[in-house]
């Protein structure tokens, strides 16, 4: 039978695990509607709700040394994030930061338990500085200086707690790393600034003496290496085998490393144990790779680790790994009473675009002989982003309601390698646009889809490629659906957070530039538009200001059947339950009415 979407948005997901000091895990679930943190003591058990806001609280992350944890929350989605201090059983909350105009982004406890440290953007909206605070403290010493950089980030505390590892993210191609010695109050520049490199992820060894760091510093896609805090060599210790190592965990007391390959979107995880010369042995490789491995937290004892878990079949879940390789599934998030076995897995598939580069998608079909069958293109955002393999209750809404669904990682797409996330920069843009066309051509192609009843449908960078994809090649499409996506690239440059705008230009162009992005804009070809138009956004929205649907919508109506849907009390997309069936229900109502 086909369930309403109601019961798929009611599927509900745990994830973000982190171990307390007691063996206890805390993880965010979406029961109440919004992630709220909850906690297990055991397997299995009945857990224990410890936060109960209207709001959806973004992160949890216990104290190494007590029985409290730390906990992230903005107002109404507009991402000014405050910290919380939480005692695990949800009886004490203490605002740490009071400073509603700022955003606080988390950077992690002190291994004695007595500090966090954080960047916000307290003094200037558009730079980030360090901080660390006592964790009684509501007041915070500014550690390091950030108005001469971009996109500060704090990465971790050394093994001694003496010193800081903090990351500058220039543009998606481009970083650098900094150690802040706390006795000194002095910061050095690690990395090369000479160099376009990444690190997207990084932790300090064990001793202290060397930081493990995902880098293409060598190659086209990410290997794990060593930089020396020292000298700020770089050793290349573990290739990817041309796939990125997405990610990189170490457990100081155990001298355990954790380490993620994104392979085709799927992820491989693997344990090493790390020698007195620092040299990696082989522990375990942890078998889930039919999905997607997030948010790996070590246990106190250094021998467990707990990861999300979520598989095209699998609602996301926390599982608990052990040195031998088994695992132990510790939440049980519900399917809304809707059978799992009735869950349709995506075929990886390629096709090739306009010059003859390959480009990867996922295609899940019906399970029924009633084909051809309408289609929706689903396209991730970022741009720098990827489409894996993970549970999508609107892909298995869709395709038990008799859709495909077609998820393309055009180029620009993360998970392919340096060269391929370039591809589509600034005057390339609308490269990744004609993938969309070709990748288009190829489903249609298929006796199983009705190429009369396409559907473009994205959110955020998504939403820009559906509006410059009903725009440019307008005979393709039936219908689009535009999320909090960017009309016009100047206004949005213009009117985006200004701690974002330098890290966006990189990427798309900067404002300088007005005429090529006045030129690609869909906004300026809004004449073009023949497929019925949905636009849904959030009023408080940082990032693609609400502006942006406000222009299309106006324009567009004039051309093609326009509906419009803001909300209030979200922001860069739709986090609430309640807002998400709303939106959905028009969503299915309005391809009612020009699709099926």
């Amino acid at each position: 039978m086909a369930y309403d979407i109601e019961r798929y948005l009611a599927i509900q997901s745990a994830g973000r695990p982190s171990f307390g000091p007691n063996g206890q895990i805390a993880f965010l679930m979406d029961t109440t509607g919004v992630s709220q943190v909850w906690c297990l003591t055991g397997a299995q058990e009945w857990p224990q709700q410890l936060t109960f806001h209207p709001e959806p609280v973004t992160f949890a992350s216990f104290s190494p040394t007590r029985d409290e944890l730390v906990y992230g929350m903005d107002d109404g989605g507009n991402e000014r994030w405050q910290l919380f201090r939480l005692s695990d059983d949800g009886s004490e909350v203490v605002n740490l930061t009071h400073q509603p105009d700022a955003i606080h982004h988390w950077g992690g406890w002190s291994h004695d338990g007595e500090y966090i440290a954080y960047t916000a953007n307290r003094r200037s909206q558009d730079r980030f500085d360090g901080y660390v605070q006592h964790r009684d403290d509501t007041d915070a010493n500014l550690v390091i200086d950030g108005s001469d950089k971009e996109l500060l980030s704090i990465v971790g505390w050394s093994p001694d707690d003496e010193r800081l590892l903090a990351r500058e993210v220039h543009s998606n191609r481009n970083h650098d790393l900094y150690c802040f010695d706390r006795s000194s109050s002095t910061i050095t520049r690690l990395t090369d600034q000479d160099r376009e490199v990444r690190y997207p992820s990084a932790a300090w060894g064990p001793d202290g003496e060397s930081i493990y760091v995902t880098t293409d510093w060598a190659t086209d896609t990410l290997e794990l290496a060593t930089l020396d805090p020292e000298t700020g060599n770089v050793t290349v210790v573990y290739e990817g085998g041309n796939w990125n190592v997405s990610s990189v965990h170490v457990d100081h007391d155990s001298r355990t490393l954790a380490l993620a390959r994104n392979v085709e979107g799927y992820t491989d995880l693997s344990l090493f144990e790390l020698d007195s010369d620092r040299e990696l042995q082989p522990l375990v490789t942890l078998d889930r790779s039919d999905g997607v491995l997030s948010g790996p937290s070590f246990g106190p004892d250094g021998e467990r680790l707990a990861v999300a878990v979520s598989a095209p079949t699998v609602n996301t879940n926390v599982f608990v790994f052990d040195w031998s390789g088994s695992h132990t599934q510790w939440t049980d998030a519900a399917t809304a009473g809707i059978p799992p076995e009735t869950f349709r897995t995506p075929e990886l598939v390629r096709f090739d675009s306009f010059d003859g580069l390959e480009i990867p998608a996922f295609l899940t079909l019906p399970g029924t002989d009633d084909g051809p069958y309408p289609a929706v293109v689903d396209i991730h955002g970022g741009p720098e982003a990827q489409r894996r393999p993970s549970f999508r209750a609107l892909r298995q809404y869709f395709v038990d309601n008799g859709y495909a669904v077609f998820e393309p990682n055009v180029r620009g797409s993360s998970g392919y390698g340096r060269t391929y996330v370039d591809l589509d920069n600034a005057e390339q843009r609308m490269d990744a646009v004609t993938d969309i066309k070709a990748g288009v051509e190829w489903l249609t192609d298929r006796e199983e889809i009705d190429g009369s009843r396409v559907v473009a449908l994205g959110g955020s960078y998504g939403g820009f490629m559906v509006l410059a994809s009903l725009t440019e090649h307008p005979e393709l499409w039936a219908a689009g659906v535009d999320i909090v996506g960017i009309a016009n690239l100047v206004t949005f440059l213009e009117n985006t957070g200004p701690w974002r705008r330098r890290h966006r230009e990189a990427e798309y162009g900067s404002l300088q530039e007005q005429e090529f992005l006045e030129s690609i804009s869909p906004i300026n070809s809004i004449e073009n538009i023949s497929a019925p138009l949905f636009v849904l956004h959030g009023e408080n929205d940082p990032r693609v200001p609400v502006g942006e649907a406000e222009q299309i919508a106006t324009e567009a109506s004039e051309h093609v059947p326009t509906e419009t849907l803001i909300f209030e009390d979200e922001g860069h997309g739709i986090s609430k339950l309640e807002n998400r069936i709303t939106a959905y229900q028009r969503i299915i109502s309005f391809l009612n009415e020009h699709v099926s």
